[in-house]
């Protein structure tokens, strides 16, 4: 049996609700376009139990590492858990780091439909504390990130994480995670330099 539109507000009344409010961002992110300065970078490389961060800030003769790490849960965490911690986590970053666009993995490849699910869910953790921010955010496939940051496309992990660290003058190559992370904030800054070595989808 249907409620009529009076009976639904009362229940409203009585639950404390009301009128949708408007939910305001975590911060107002620092848009290059509008002080002219470089835009800060942040890649995201999700993975329920070690999704990796990077930040950094296009700048001559080389890009600046600004931060990188990797968000860690125990394999005896519940997902629920992990999935929180990620959100936290990626808040965070962003409200330490303030960048001005993210960008993540656009396609990965899992061996059973399980862990597609599983790693749907921490991309979906991380993308949600990003896009509360008010952050544009992008996807770069694997194969164009590697394309632009080593320049081939089957790159392995390693390969990767040397390149990165060449990339950004650092004194040690970063951790896998972080590094693919680092990698997709590189290609994002080459996408959207001159040369163009990849193109990013915006999502």
């Amino acid at each position: 049996m249907g409620i009529t539109r009076r009976q639904f507000e009362q229940i409203q009344q009585r639950l404390g609700g009301g009128p949708p409010r408007a939910v305001s961002p975590a911060f107002v992110p620092d848009l290059a376009a509008a002080s002219g300065a470089p835009s800060i970078i942040l890649g995201i490389d999700p993975s329920l139990r070690g999704t990796g961060f990077g930040v950094i800030r296009p700048a001559r003769p080389h890009p600046v590492a600004l931060a990188h790490g990797t968000i860690s849960c125990p394999a005896g965490w519940e997902h629920s858990r992990c999935l929180v911690r990620i959100f936290q986590a990626i808040r965070d970053v962003l409200r330490e780091q303030r960048p001005a666009v993210c960008v993540m993995e656009g396609l990965f490849y899992a061996q059973n439909l399980q862990t597609a699910i599983v790693m749907g869910e921490a991309r979906g953790a991380a993308m949600a504390a990003v896009a509360e921010a008010g952050v544009e955010i992008y996807e770069i496939a694997p194969r164009k990130v590697k394309q632009a940051v080593v320049g081939y496309g089957a790159a392995q992990k390693s390969a990767v994480a040397r390149m990165v660290q060449r990339m950004l003058n650092l004194p040690a190559p970063p951790a896998p995670d972080a590094a693919d992370a680092l990698a997709l904030a590189l290609a994002h800054a080459q996408a959207n330099s001159r040369y163009r070595l990849a193109s990013p989808k915006r999502i």
